[in-house]
């Protein structure tokens, strides 16, 4: 064998985004292309009495204006995941109701960008407001509908009995701020109609065929009139995988026009038409014995959503994987207030979910005087305490213990605030990491070419994860011939279905799918290895052999529950006088099944590590208490951390192929990174001061308070 997998090779597509070469979606050069641009509401709450387009369409250039009293035709999709799904439930000017501030009220298309915004601006709308709900303190909340069909209620044993017989208790509530969506690349959609009802549409999508899918129910067209092109995306993070309201407008105005349309959203209409993680506020109830048993976890959960669309953020998922205990009580609440769409986001209730409990199992520890590191080794559980099953190839002891070897924390100050460095208090902290082993159905085509290379074919596609290298180094590891003579195509519809890039799992689909494909053309050229089929090309004169196959879950899930796992470990700087904190060191141990690509993967930790510290330190949106608009608009008002304000990140894995999962052994690293980091960083804040912290982001005047 060649022993490429597991190696750190560098991607294979980086020369091309590098060198401008990687076409995004708003790059593509079509003729007689005209641009959209929006208007939205500048209310939150009431109801459109009037609007006037006359001034905008007298305009130069200006093409069409639509608003909900001319919209164009688009069909009420299925949005069910498995035929269609669009982010938002309510379709574009659908009527004259205003429920977020942003929302979209129409649509002006002309011959140029500038004309197309100048118009859009000449848009005069009357409104009839009505009272806006902004403020999660007095909103309405219920208990949250299913999520997957999952109930977000759920208990074992006695959490009442369990909190009495405890020892030592942590009884706190930890709060996290509404968090933006803001990819490099931002959201952007063109649309190219063709004779005979055919569409191409260039935008980017984490779901290639399942937008087609969408698109085809949005437009009333057949599936295979729609061909969706998405080769590169600038980053997605959960907010690119089904189409938003501007991309479905954008669709159907250009059918109505008849011309190729290109509609590319601001920063300030992302933040209300793109969706964002949801304000969560968590309330955590331990109990232990005084050798750390823990005798009752109980996890209430609020979040918030859209009156236009239900969405929870799960926070409560990771609860019933991380520590035994006979008593535990999960339970979510959700609220409507006047704000977008929240959506999936990087590791989407994992993330809040782990600030909250790690940083009450180390308030825990504190408690009772045991290292944080001991008290999670002794309340490891091996099984999924909801599904009731065994976890396969777990290792999460693993990455305890070699990330306090690692990280000498055996020399950590017993005592807050005994480190001065500098005229600054040092703090450790750790916490553990987690996200649940997803796959989907993946299918892959491979040809083998007489010049002595493989081409590996299929519609899933690259977010920015490394795709393109990870389906490379499958192929030349089970085609036994070197990288570079892969060549990797991906999302285009017109390719095998390759899944989804979200929730971690297009390693774990892809993967199996390239490893069956490449079996398979071989099987059928009738040799062992690539060179053999090379050279009966070349013997032969035939131009290629291909094949298809697909790699899909089977009974396994019955049998194991499938997780990942990890443990961060930090030191932070604090200059009290001005309430300055300072991330200093970094140490992530990652337990994630089979490592395909070193170089790639310890890049997404170190990604999440970075998004994780951005919404530790600095991230959060506020909402107009008057007008509902976030009052942030770009990437200079939104903060996130900047090269300056990140360490070293330090990488290690540990663990085995997790071949009970799929027969490459390999589970996600796209979203365990970022979970965990935010209580980590809490938690060694503690060290260095004497002072909890509960609330995101953990920003100066809350260390100055």
């Amino acid at each position: 064998m060649s022993q490429i997998i597991g190696t750190s090779v560098s991607r294979k597509d980086g020369i091309a985004k590098v060198t401008g070469a990687a076409t995004y979606s708003a790059e593509y050069q079509l003729a007689n292309l005209v641009h959209g641009y929006l208007v939205t509401a500048t209310i939150a709450s009431g109801e459109i009495r009037s609007i006037d387009t006359s001034k905008a369409q007298e305009l130069p250039g200006v093409i069409a204006v639509f608003t909900h009293l001319n919209a164009p035709k688009v069909f009420k999709p299925t949005n069910n995941f498995a035929k269609s799904k669009i982010y938002e439930a309510r379709l574009p000017l659908s009527d004259n109701q205003i429920h977020y501030a942003g929302q979209i009220i129409g649509l002006v298309v002309a011959d140029t960008f500038e004309r197309a915004r100048d118009a859009a601006s000449r848009v005069l709308v009357d409104y009839s407001t009505q009272p806006l709900v902004i403020d999660a303190s007095l909103a309405n909340f219920k208990e949250a509908p299913p999520h997957f069909g999952e109930e977000m209620k759920f208990s074992i044993g006695d959490v009442t009995k369990g909190m009495e017989t405890a020892t030592a208790k942590v009884v706190e509530t930890y709060q996290t701020e509404t968090e933006l969506h803001a990819p490099m690349e931002p959201h952007a959609i063109i649309v190219d109609w063709q004779e005979g009802d055919g569409v191409t549409i260039y935008e980017h999508s984490q779901f290639v065929l399942g937008s087609q899918r969408t698109y085809a129910e949005l437009l009333g067209v057949p599936t295979e009139k729609v061909r969706i092109i998405s080769p590169y995306i600038g980053g997605a993070f959960g907010s690119k995988g089904f189409p938003w309201s501007h991309a479905v407008l954008c669709a159907a105005a250009a059918k109505q026009i008849q011309r190729p349309l290109k509609l590319v959203l601001s920063r300030r209409q992302m933040t209300a038409l793109t969706g964002h993680r949801s304000e969560t506020e968590q309330t955590i109830r331990l109990g232990a014995t005084a050798d750390g048993t823990i005798t009752a976890i109980d996890h209430e959960v609020k979040s918030v959503t859209s009156p236009v669309e239900v969405f929870t953020e799960p926070c409560t998922n990771i609860t019933p994987v991380m520590y035994k205990t006979d008593n535990l009580q999960i339970m979510q609440e959700l609220a409507v207030m006047n704000v977008g769409v929240p959506t999936f986001m990087r590791a989407p209730g994992e993330n809040p979910g782990m600030w909250a409990l790690e940083s009450a199992m180390d308030e825990l520890a504190w408690s009772l005087k045991i290292d944080p590191v001991e008290l999670r080794l002794k309340n490891e559980t091996k099984i999924h305490q909801r599904k009731n099953l065994p976890f396969s190839a777990k290792h999460f002891a693993d990455c305890l213990k070699v990330g306090s070897q690692k990280f000498a924390w055996k020399d950590r100050a017993k005592e807050p605030r005994e480190v001065h460095r500098d005229g600054k208090l040092i703090g450790w902290g750790m916490a553990a990491s987690t996200f649940p082993g997803l796959r989907g159905a993946a299918s892959v085509k491979v040809r083998l070419l007489k010049d002595g290379t493989a081409h590996v074919l299929t519609a899933g596609n690259d977010i920015g994860t490394g795709a393109y290298t990870v389906a490379a180094i499958v192929a030349a590891e089970t085609l036994q011939i070197p990288v570079e003579k892969i060549r990797v195509e991906l999302g285009d519809s017109r390719l095998p279905d390759g899944g989804m890039a979200g929730g971690s799992m297009m390693s774990a689909s892809m993967a199996p799918a390239v490893m069956a494909a490449c079996q398979e053309v071989l099987k059928q050229a009738g040799v062992e290895t690539a060179q053999e089929a090379f050279a009966l090309l070349e013997e032969t004169g035939g131009a290629a052999f291909e094949a298809t196959a697909s790699s899909a879950p089977g009974e396994e899930s019955k049998k194991f529950a499938f997780q990942s796992w990890g443990a961060h470990f930090c030191e932070v700087a604090i200059d009290e006088s001005i309430g300055r904190l300072r991330v200093t060191r970094w140490l992530s141990v990652m337990d994630i099944g089979q490592v395909i690509n070193a170089k790639t993967a310890a890049s997404q930790i170190r990604g999440g590590v970075i998004m994780g510290i951005s919404q530790a330190l600095m991230e959060e949106c506020q909402f107009d208490p008057n007008i509902g608009y976030p009052v942030v608009y770009d990437l200079a008002t939104y903060h996130y951390a900047a090269h300056a304000d990140i360490p070293r990140i330090d990488v290690i894995f540990v663990g085995e192929p997790d071949t009970n999962f799929n027969p490459a052994g390999v589970r996600g690293v796209g979203e365990i990174g970022i979970t965990g980091v935010s209580a980590a960083i809490a938690n060694a804040v503690y060290h260095a001061t004497g002072r909890r912290l509960r609330s995101l982001p953990l920003t100066p005047d809350k260390l100055l308070a």
